[in-house]
């Protein structure tokens, strides 16, 4: 695995498909911004109703003007109401993500205590409290070998998917504030949406082929409001984060993808759909739980060493996405200039 991500950092080439399709990505959200920017004045809350909310008073449709209406659904569409909200620290962020530690089984060697565990007096009541899910979990139960699950050999194309598999999870995770629990069946809808490999079964075969979907999804009309590009541009610091963490961050993070889709597998059961709709989206949920069990028990076999080669060609990429999208910028500022001068002229 470690050669073959070696000899992807070493075959990456700046004129290929991805970049075109980047480019063209860039372009179209670039023109997107500016449409958006013209009608900024528009789309703004008005001072009470900003007031209102800010106050947590309670406030019903029916109670606002058709203006405020109006304006409030644009707020809701373009993301503006999420910058009222305090941003969210993601747990392979903090200090304490440095010091998760697994058994050799690939399980976790600490439950977590619950809340109901607490109410009776032990030998830990004196020490101090721990923050309940600071960290995820990992496995509850060993992980089983590979040759436990499969009798062909991995494809070596795991590491690519791995990729798509984190931005997906890393987006999941922001976009939700960290609080997938809140609406697990929404989470992983978003989810399967983001990631070609589990949501599409899609097989890409190189980092910036995995990247580039992931990121034109990101910069769809539905995920716009995110942040679009350079919301994308964090995700993947947040995916050379996790790599470069290693090994148990890994598993923890896959552990905790799996538990998230396993939770929208239960509320898919009691929410009120249709039946077809209903048996579409169970498949595709059991589908994505197996490949993320896959997945973890894939991670647990490789060697610490293999993470940062991967680590490095994310980075490579983040570099010249960057480089595409100042190099876009001023191809477009330089055209507005000679239009501007043409329209003089004329």
């Amino acid at each position: 695995m470690r050669e073959n991500v070696m000899d992807e950092l070493k075959q990456m080439q700046p004129e290929d498909e991805s970049k075109k399709k980047m480019i063209d990505i860039l372009k179209r959200l670039h023109l997107e911004e500016e449409m958006d920017s013209d009608g900024e004045d528009e789309s703004m809350l008005s001072e009470e109703l900003i007031q209102k909310v800010m106050s947590g008073e309670e406030i019903k449709i029916e109670d606002l003007s058709d203006d405020e209406v109006k304006r409030f659904r644009r707020a809701l569409a373009s993301g503006e109401l999420s910058k009222m909200i305090e941003p969210w620290t993601p747990w392979w962020k903090k200090p304490s993500a440095r010091l998760i530690t697994l058994s050799p089984d690939g399980s976790q060697l600490i439950r977590q205590v619950r809340e109901e565990d607490t109410a009776t007096s032990g030998p830990m009541t004196d020490q101090e409290p721990v923050t309940i899910n600071e960290i995820p979990e990992g496995p509850e139960s060993p992980l089983p070998a590979l040759k436990q699950l499969t009798r062909a050999e991995p494809s070596p194309l795991l590491a690519v998917h791995l990729v798509d598999i984190l931005y997906s999870y890393c987006f999941t995770l922001r976009l939700y504030n960290g609080d997938w629990h809140s609406d697990p069946l929404g989470a992983s809808t978003v989810a399967l949406s983001m990631s070609k490999v589990m949501g599409e079964d899609a097989k890409p075969e190189t980092v910036p082929e995995a990247l580039t979907a992931c990121i034109e999804e990101t910069c769809s009309p539905a995920y716009r409001h995110t942040g679009g590009f350079r919301f994308a541009i964090g995700l993947l610091d947040d995916i050379i984060s996790i790599l470069s963490l290693g090994h148990n961050v890994l598993v923890c993070a896959l552990s905790d993808f799996h538990r998230l889709i396993e939770a929208g597998k239960s509320m898919l059961k009691v929410e009120k759909v249709g039946k077809t709709e209903s048996a579409q989206s169970s498949s595709k949920l059991r589908g994505a739980a197996r490949k993320l069990f896959f997945m973890t028990c894939w991670v647990h076999e490789q060697p610490e060493e293999a993470w940062p080669p991967l680590a490095r060609i994310v980075e490579v990429q983040k570099a010249s996405l960057e480089e595409l999208d100042t190099g876009n910028r001023k191809t477009d500022i330089k055209s507005k200039q000679q239009s501007k001068v043409l329209i003089e002229e004329l």
